[in-house]
């Protein structure tokens, strides 16, 4: 008898793992808190094995036909808007993509055998020898095989198994937002520092994504409401120069504002007998890394074959799917310190070392030249 899996969230981490699950025959069924497959936030990026793992599900030609063809061109800018230096963002073979095409992919590539349980979520769970029972919240009550958390930073699933996700997270000492413009133009990706602050504007498809870095002490807010969210940004980015203010301004109309803080979780083992998990919910690497859609992919996809090739013995897959793909997770995370200091540098001095270092390095390269 085939056996079933409930994994919770239908991310790219969620549908790429129901994929792989599927096409090995077990017996699929999502679970997702939203209406449907959650929209809306910044493009991502698809990188290095993940690409191959696109490949292998036969979606690299649909993914490449939606990639991203905007102005490479980024440049950094001061209140004037005068540009302090420029460089080309091409990542040679990576592909950047809409969020919203991507999972439209992905969702479509999930064959119509595969249960999608919306406006929904595991409550409670209890394993037992060989089976998971769960209750979710509409009062169902049912058995699987396994459950999956692929349900993000804040993982649900991580907490009912495994503790509070204080006891996982690392808080980098800052805060992120994301939200489509509606009326600021841009065709070249722009970036505007202040101390400790990061406001940026880059154009894709026939729009514009901005998005603001702050740091901050650990602020005590409900991350489920929109509401405190939009007054932590509007007194942290109060009196901003450049193009600030516009963007608050924007974002204040919208219910499309992602908002999040800058973590990582870090966990000794992702998994307890029959469940795991995937993605953030397992490895958050952290908003500056870049990586994130390409460790659940890669991620999810390690999984569903540990799974595959070692059939008889799902304590053994686990432990592998973490002895193979940890090490790489914890490279990915150790390079978010570098990546925060240079996107959002801490003082005025920071801000113009980092210009002078890149001022340098270009005159150099035309010399060199």
């Amino acid at each position: 008898m085939n056996r079933t899996f409930l994994i919770s969230g239908a991310s790219f981490a969620g549908l790429t793992l129901a994929y792989w699950l599927n096409k090995f025959d077990y017996h699929v069924t999502l679970v997702e808190i939203s209406s449907g497959i959650r929209k809306g936030g910044s493009p991502i990026e698809i990188r290095s094995e993940a690409l191959n793992i696109v490949q292998e599900m036969g979606l690299l030609e649909k993914i490449k036909a939606k990639q991203l063809t905007v102005n490479v061109n980024k440049r950094m800018v001061n209140a004037k808007d005068e540009t302090l230096f420029s460089w080309n963002h091409s990542e040679g073979n990576d592909i950047e993509i809409d969020r919203d095409d991507l999972l439209d992919i992905l969702e479509e590539s999930i064959p119509k055998n595969v249960e999608f349980l919306y406006k929904n979520r595991i409550t409670r769970l209890e394993q037992f020898e060989d089976n998971v029972n769960v209750t979710f919240k509409n009062g169902e009550n049912r058995n699987f095989d396994f459950v999956i958390g692929a349900d993000g930073t804040h993982s649900s699933v991580r907490k009912l198994i495994f503790g509070n996700e204080n006891e996982f997270s690392i808080f980098f000492g800052a805060y992120f937002a994301t939200c489509e413009m509606k009326d600021i133009a841009t065709n070249q990706g722009v970036i505007y520092n202040e101390p400790g602050k990061m406001a940026g504007l880059f154009p894709f498809k026939n729009s514009v994504q901005a998005t603001l870095i702050f740091r901050s002490p650990k602020l005590n807010y409900d991350y489920r409401s929109l509401e405190e969210q939009k007054e932590i940004l509007k007194t942290n980015f109060k009196n901003g120069a450049w193009k600030i203010q516009n963007i608050i301004d924007e974002m204040l109309k919208s219910d499309k504002v992602y908002f999040d803080e800058i973590c990582q979780i870090k966990m000794p083992t992702w998994s307890k007998d029959r469940i795991a998990l995937v993605g953030d919910a397992a490895h958050t690497a952290g908003f500056p890394t870049g990586m994130g859609t390409t460790l659940a992919i890669q991620g999810s996809a390690i999984l569903a074959k540990s799974l595959n090739e070692l059939q008889g013995d799902f304590q053994a897959a686990f432990s592998n799917y973490y002895k193979i793909y940890h090490p790489f997770a914890e490279t990915v995370q150790a390079k978010i310190t570098d990546g925060l200091n240079f996107t959002v540098p801490e003082t005025q001095e920071e801000i113009d070392r980092r210009f002078n270092k890149k001022t340098t390095a270009n005159n150099a390269h035309l010399q060199a030249d």
